[in-house]
């Protein structure tokens, strides 16, 4: 066996025979459960690490994937054949970043369990990602939609979905605006989001707290919508629900968003689509740079890789052209 393979043994026959780990502390009990071990060694330690709301997703994910399926399993009765097959179960149910995620949880679960010394050998060290996961959705709207879109919208709609759809704004940042983000000129100054039905003074992303351009158009309508609104105050919310606080994500999604693509026969709408769909259609506009600055995304190759799709047409009219190319070459050896 190779070395490493060698000293897992012996760390694992030194536990076995006298119940300590070859440094000479004793190996707490193993047979503690997988859902107290999360619990109360594992949620602890890395709620430091997470903002509050991104606990509170983290943690429902790892409630409902994890520990509803191992609560009551010993960590160390977990080998790597029970946790791949329950892998290889969520890509069945999952789209393939939730899977990924659980893999990840896993991995970091059992890392910290070797760590407190509740167990000497890794059963995630050759956790594959399954093979048969769900493809991503990455579909995308043309133009014609998304002019359908607007027209069939309300005026307060149209605004605000041409605001997201010209900024590349997430929903988060978009229901959180007020009048005091709104300089009556050409900028929007993004220092609040709102999620989960609060607000917070802080982005996604370090960057995505900054401010955006307006073109003079939109500006001039923003201008507009806020003579029609009335009397309004800085800290009023440019787009308010019925009492004047802030949109939810959900309510809007329900009550406008679902609406309009069923009367206008779209298989799905979202603001996740819509900021994708800008990033695609802005590929002839401008670099990937510039899209990633437009986005507020930290790396290029999430731009890239998970927002700019392919574009039919354009693939064509790029094949059109290797080929004219090489038909030009060919022109020149026949003469």
């Amino acid at each position: 066996m190779t070395k490493l393979k060698a000293r897992e043994a012996l760390r694992a026959e030194i536990v076995k025979r006298n119940g300590q780990v070859p440094e000479g502390r004793v190996l707490k009990d193993g047979t503690v459960t997988f859902g107290w071990f999360v619990r109360n060694r594992y949620f602890p330690i890395r709620k430091g690490d997470w903002r509050p709301h991104t606990a509170e997703t983290k943690i429902d994910q790892i409630e409902i994937d994890l520990i509803d399926k191992f609560d009551e399993y010993s960590m160390e009765s977990l080998d790597r054949f029970v946790l791949q097959t329950h892998l290889t179960v969520l890509a069945g149910k999952y789209c393939q970043d939730r899977v990924k995620q659980d893999r990840s949880y896993l991995k970091s679960i059992f890392d910290e369990a070797i760590e407190q010394e509740y167990l000497v050998k890794d059963p995630t060290r050759k956790l594959k990602i399954p093979k048969n996961l769900r493809p991503k959705d990455k579909r995308v709207l043309n133009w014609e939609t998304l002019w359908a879109i607007l027209a069939a919208a309300s005026r307060r709609d149209r605004l605000l979905l041409a605001i997201d759809m010209t900024e590349a704004l997430r929903p988060s940042e978009l229901f959180a605006l007020r009048w005091r983000s709104f300089d009556d000129e050409n900028t929007l100054d993004i220092t609040e989001t709102v999620y989960r039905g609060v607000l917070r003074p802080y982005g996604k992303t370090t960057g995505s707290m900054t401010k955006v351009y307006l073109p003079d158009g939109l500006a001039t309508e923003l201008r507009a919508w806020k003579i029609e609104c009335g009397n309004v105050s800085p800290n009023d919310f440019i787009f308010p629900n019925a009492d004047g606080g802030f949109l939810l994500v959900s309510n809007y999604r329900n009550r406008v968003l679902k609406p309009l693509a069923k009367q206008l026969g779209i298989e799905k709408l979202s603001f996740q689509i819509l900021r994708r769909t800008m990033a695609t259609q802005a590929q002839k506009m401008g670099s990937v740079k510039d899209i990633q600055a437009h986005l507020r995304h930290a790396r290029p190759d999430t731009t890239a890789n998970e927002y700019m799709q392919a574009l039919p047409e354009s693939v064509q009219q790029m094949v059109g052209s290797v080929y004219l190319m090489l038909q030009k070459g060919g022109e020149r050896a026949a003469t």
